[in-house]
Protein backbone atom coordinates (compact mmCIF):
# COMPACT_ATOMS: atom_id res chain seq x y z
CA UNK A 1 0.00 0.00 0.00
CA UNK A 2 1.34 3.43 -0.91
CA UNK A 3 2.17 5.54 2.17
CA UNK A 4 -0.22 8.38 2.99
CA UNK A 5 1.37 11.78 3.60
CA UNK A 6 -0.48 14.76 5.08
CA UNK A 7 1.13 18.17 4.56
CA UNK A 8 0.34 21.45 6.30
CA UNK A 9 1.95 24.41 4.54
CA UNK A 10 0.32 27.84 4.17
CA UNK A 11 2.36 28.77 1.10
CA UNK A 12 0.00 27.61 -1.66
CA UNK A 13 2.68 27.25 -4.32
CA UNK A 14 5.03 25.26 -2.09
CA UNK A 15 2.19 23.08 -0.83
CA UNK A 16 1.13 22.22 -4.38
CA UNK A 17 4.71 21.48 -5.38
CA UNK A 18 5.08 19.09 -2.45
CA UNK A 19 1.78 17.35 -3.14
CA UNK A 20 2.50 16.90 -6.87
CA UNK A 21 6.07 15.81 -6.28
CA UNK A 22 5.16 13.30 -3.61
CA UNK A 23 2.41 11.81 -5.76
CA UNK A 24 4.93 11.43 -8.59
CA UNK A 25 7.15 9.52 -6.15
CA UNK A 26 4.39 7.06 -5.29
CA UNK A 27 2.99 8.65 -2.14
CA UNK A 28 -0.69 9.34 -1.51
CA UNK A 29 -0.31 13.02 -0.62
CA UNK A 30 -2.78 15.61 0.59
CA UNK A 31 -2.19 19.21 1.61
CA UNK A 32 -3.92 21.66 3.94
CA UNK A 33 -3.17 25.27 4.79
CA UNK A 34 -3.75 25.55 8.55
CA UNK A 35 -3.06 23.66 11.73
CA UNK A 36 -6.80 23.42 12.43
CA UNK A 37 -7.38 21.68 9.08
CA UNK A 38 -4.51 19.29 9.75
CA UNK A 39 -5.88 18.26 13.15
CA UNK A 40 -9.33 17.64 11.70
CA UNK A 41 -8.01 15.55 8.83
CA UNK A 42 -5.39 13.61 10.78
CA UNK A 43 -7.93 12.53 13.38
CA UNK A 44 -10.42 11.38 10.77
CA UNK A 45 -7.93 9.58 8.54
CA UNK A 46 -4.57 9.12 10.30
CA UNK A 47 -1.67 9.38 7.80
CA UNK A 48 1.49 7.30 7.75
CA UNK A 49 3.70 10.38 7.98
CA UNK A 50 3.18 14.14 8.30
CA UNK A 51 4.99 17.21 6.97
CA UNK A 52 4.36 20.24 9.19
CA UNK A 53 5.50 23.77 8.50
CA UNK A 54 6.56 25.40 11.76
CA UNK A 55 5.33 28.89 10.80
CA UNK A 56 1.58 28.53 10.19
CA UNK A 57 -0.94 31.39 9.98
CA UNK A 58 -3.14 30.09 12.81
CA UNK A 59 -0.63 28.30 15.05
CA UNK A 60 2.93 27.19 15.64
CA UNK A 61 3.60 23.88 13.91
CA UNK A 62 5.23 22.57 17.07
CA UNK A 63 2.01 23.18 18.99
CA UNK A 64 0.12 21.33 16.26
CA UNK A 65 2.50 18.38 16.64
CA UNK A 66 1.96 18.33 20.41
CA UNK A 67 -1.81 18.39 19.88
CA UNK A 68 -1.54 15.43 17.49
CA UNK A 69 0.47 13.43 20.02
CA UNK A 70 -2.02 14.26 22.77
CA UNK A 71 -4.83 12.99 20.54
CA UNK A 72 -3.08 9.69 19.94
CA UNK A 73 -1.65 10.34 16.46
CA UNK A 74 1.87 8.91 16.50
CA UNK A 75 2.81 9.02 12.82
CA UNK A 76 6.32 10.42 12.24
CA UNK A 77 6.52 14.19 11.79
CA UNK A 78 8.95 15.98 9.47
CA UNK A 79 9.12 19.70 10.26
CA UNK A 80 9.71 22.34 7.61
CA UNK A 81 11.33 25.39 9.14
CA UNK A 82 13.19 28.53 8.16
CA UNK A 83 14.89 28.55 11.57
CA UNK A 84 17.98 26.44 12.12
CA UNK A 85 19.25 27.51 15.54
CA UNK A 86 19.90 24.83 18.16
CA UNK A 87 17.02 25.99 20.43
CA UNK A 88 14.60 25.83 17.48
CA UNK A 89 15.70 22.31 16.59
CA UNK A 90 15.48 21.11 20.17
CA UNK A 91 12.03 22.60 20.63
CA UNK A 92 10.84 20.75 17.54
CA UNK A 93 12.09 17.42 18.88
CA UNK A 94 10.66 18.21 22.31
CA UNK A 95 7.26 18.82 20.72
CA UNK A 96 7.26 15.28 19.34
CA UNK A 97 8.83 15.82 15.93
CA UNK A 98 11.08 13.18 14.39
CA UNK A 99 13.12 15.12 11.82
CA UNK A 100 13.31 18.50 10.14
CA UNK A 101 14.32 20.14 6.88
CA UNK A 102 15.44 23.75 6.74
CA UNK A 103 14.03 26.06 4.06
CA UNK A 104 15.06 26.44 1.31
CA UNK A 105 15.46 22.72 0.76
CA UNK A 106 15.99 20.25 -2.07
CA UNK A 107 12.90 18.17 -2.80
CA UNK A 108 15.08 15.06 -3.05
CA UNK A 109 16.10 15.56 0.59
CA UNK A 110 12.45 15.61 1.67
CA UNK A 111 11.86 12.30 -0.14
CA UNK A 112 14.90 10.65 1.43
CA UNK A 113 13.96 11.78 4.92
CA UNK A 114 10.31 10.73 4.54
CA UNK A 115 11.29 7.26 3.36
CA UNK A 116 13.74 6.89 6.22
CA UNK A 117 11.05 7.92 8.72
CA UNK A 118 8.62 5.41 7.23
CA UNK A 119 11.17 2.58 7.38
CA UNK A 120 11.87 3.31 11.00
CA UNK A 121 8.17 3.61 11.85
CA UNK A 122 7.47 0.13 10.47
CA UNK A 123 9.64 -2.24 12.47
CA UNK A 124 9.00 -5.94 12.82
CA UNK A 125 5.96 -7.11 14.74
CA UNK A 126 7.78 -8.93 17.57
CA UNK A 127 7.11 -7.53 21.03
CA UNK A 128 10.33 -6.69 22.89
CA UNK A 129 10.30 -7.50 26.62
CA UNK A 130 12.65 -6.55 29.44
CA UNK A 131 11.54 -7.41 32.96
CA UNK A 132 7.86 -6.48 33.31
CA UNK A 133 8.10 -3.97 30.43
CA UNK A 134 6.91 -4.86 26.93
CA UNK A 135 7.31 -2.76 23.81
CA UNK A 136 4.68 -3.13 21.11
CA UNK A 137 6.10 -2.00 17.71
CA UNK A 138 2.67 -1.95 16.07
CA UNK A 139 1.04 0.31 18.68
CA UNK A 140 4.27 2.23 19.46
CA UNK A 141 3.58 1.72 23.14
CA UNK A 142 5.32 0.63 26.34
CA UNK A 143 3.21 -1.80 28.35
CA UNK A 144 2.96 -3.68 31.61
CA UNK A 145 0.14 -6.05 32.53
CA UNK A 146 -2.13 -3.21 33.62
CA UNK A 147 -0.56 0.00 32.28
CA UNK A 148 0.39 1.59 29.01
CA UNK A 149 2.16 4.71 27.78
CA UNK A 150 2.21 5.79 24.14
CA UNK A 151 5.50 6.68 22.47
CA UNK A 152 6.43 8.69 19.42
CA UNK A 153 8.30 6.74 16.71
CA UNK A 154 11.64 8.25 17.76
CA UNK A 155 11.00 7.50 21.43
CA UNK A 156 10.06 3.94 20.55
CA UNK A 157 13.21 3.35 18.49
CA UNK A 158 15.45 4.66 21.26
CA UNK A 159 13.72 2.65 23.98
CA UNK A 160 13.69 -0.50 21.84
CA UNK A 161 17.43 -0.16 21.25
CA UNK A 162 18.06 0.05 24.99
CA UNK A 163 15.57 -2.69 25.88
CA UNK A 164 17.08 -5.10 23.34
CA UNK A 165 20.33 -5.05 25.36
CA UNK A 166 19.34 -4.89 29.04
CA UNK A 167 22.25 -4.09 31.31
CA UNK A 168 24.57 -3.14 28.45
CA UNK A 169 25.94 0.35 28.00
CA UNK A 170 24.61 1.52 24.62
CA UNK A 171 26.85 4.18 23.16
CA UNK A 172 25.46 7.56 22.17
CA UNK A 173 26.32 7.22 18.45
CA UNK A 174 24.44 3.92 18.29
CA UNK A 175 21.36 5.50 19.85
CA UNK A 176 21.52 8.40 17.40
CA UNK A 177 21.72 5.98 14.46
CA UNK A 178 18.72 4.08 15.82
CA UNK A 179 16.65 7.16 16.50
CA UNK A 180 17.17 9.42 13.51
CA UNK A 181 17.58 9.11 9.73
CA UNK A 182 21.06 8.95 8.28
CA UNK A 183 22.44 12.45 7.79
CA UNK A 184 20.20 14.13 10.36
CA UNK A 185 21.97 16.74 12.49
CA UNK A 186 21.47 15.40 16.01
CA UNK A 187 23.25 17.22 18.82
CA UNK A 188 24.03 15.74 22.23
CA UNK A 189 21.30 17.85 23.80
CA UNK A 190 18.75 16.38 21.39
CA UNK A 191 19.45 12.82 22.49
CA UNK A 192 19.43 13.89 26.13
CA UNK A 193 16.06 15.60 25.64
CA UNK A 194 14.54 12.41 24.29
CA UNK A 195 16.02 10.27 27.06
CA UNK A 196 14.56 12.69 29.63
CA UNK A 197 11.15 12.35 27.98
CA UNK A 198 11.40 8.55 28.05
CA UNK A 199 12.34 8.60 31.71
CA UNK A 200 9.29 10.73 32.51
CA UNK A 201 7.02 8.36 30.61
CA UNK A 202 8.47 5.24 32.22
CA UNK A 203 7.90 6.74 35.65
CA UNK A 204 4.20 6.31 34.87
CA UNK A 205 4.66 2.52 34.84
CA UNK A 206 5.15 0.41 37.97
CA UNK A 207 8.22 -1.76 38.54
CA UNK A 208 9.88 -1.40 35.14
CA UNK A 209 13.61 -1.10 34.42
CA UNK A 210 15.09 2.40 34.48
CA UNK A 211 17.26 4.20 31.95
CA UNK A 212 20.54 5.01 33.64
CA UNK A 213 23.36 7.24 32.45
CA UNK A 214 26.71 5.59 31.77
CA UNK A 215 28.99 8.59 32.02
CA UNK A 216 31.26 9.08 29.05
CA UNK A 217 29.57 6.27 27.14
CA UNK A 218 25.81 6.55 26.76
CA UNK A 219 22.82 4.96 28.46
CA UNK A 220 21.74 1.60 29.82
CA UNK A 221 18.46 -0.03 30.78
CA UNK A 222 18.57 -2.02 33.99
Amino acid sequence: MDPHVLIVEDDTELREVLVRGLRDEGFVAYGVATGHELLDRANGDPPDVLIIDVGLPDSDGRDVCQALRAQGVHAPVLFLTARDSLPDRLSGFEAGGDDYVTKPFAFSEVIVRLRALLRRARPGTDVIAVGSLRLDPVAHAALTDHQRVDLTPTEFRLLATLAARPGDAVRRPELVRAGWPHGAVVHDNTLDTYIARLRRKLRGLDDVPEITTVHGVGYSMR
